[in-house]
């Protein structure tokens, strides 16, 4: 049986903490694991950052609020999910994920926590499993699915190497040439037609 698993952030939503850069005024929030490979690096400079100019979880909830899916993902996704399971696997966290995935229509997605203070402040995170995306896939595969995956960043690409089908989705020009054997696709459309020839 096929299961085919999708970042989310770059893929099917805006990347939240670019928005949330973008509504505080603070660019060094921007950076994304497009950019940054070591994701426990990424969270630790985000969180200084929070506590340094005093935002919580409070602030980030108000700017996903106003988030919508990209354009045509929605469409895509119900396509795609009434021809095969589906699952989100996503580095992001419950807290910030829920209300897209209202506007996505309830698809399942297996994503991390946060760790909140009672005044909001982030003080961390803890992560469902090491190598979360590698880490579900394989389990996955153990429990005798074929697994198609796709995503746009660097923390996706080990779930998508080790997929019987694998697809970069809008992603940076510098980890498309590192990895001119994965087919990259910019629409989904074009997308949705290489899944369906890999079911």
């Amino acid at each position: 049986m096929n299961l085919v698993c999708l970042d989310l952030e770059g893929v099917l939503v805006p990347e939240i903490w670019v928005a949330f850069a973008e509504a505080t005024g603070i660019p060094e929030l921007k950076r994304t694991t497009r950019d940054e490979p070591d994701y426990d690096k990424l969270m630790a400079f985000r969180l200084g950052l929070l506590k340094e100019r005093g935002l919580g979880l409070r602030e980030i909830q108000a700017t996903i609020a106003g988030i919508d899916p990209l354009p045509g993902a929605k469409e895509f996704l119900d396509e795609l999910r009434a021809m095969a399971q589906v699952v989100i696997i996503s580095d992001t966290f419950e807290q910030f994920a829920q209300p897209l995935m209202e506007k996505l229509g309830w698809p399942t997605i297996f994503c991390n926590t946060l760790v909140v203070a009672p005044d909001g402040e982030i003080t961390g995170f803890e992560m469902r499993c090491p190598q979360s995306k590698l880490t579900t896939v394989r389990a996955l595969q153990s429990c005798g699915f074929d697994t198609i995956a796709a995503g746009d960043s660097f923390n996706d690409l080990a779930m998508i190497q080790a997929s019987k089908a694998g697809f970069l989705f809008r992603s940076t020009e510098a980890i498309k040439s590192d990895h001119p054997e994965l087919p990259a696709f910019e629409d989904y459309a074009d997308l949705l037609a290489a899944i369906k020839r890999n079911l």
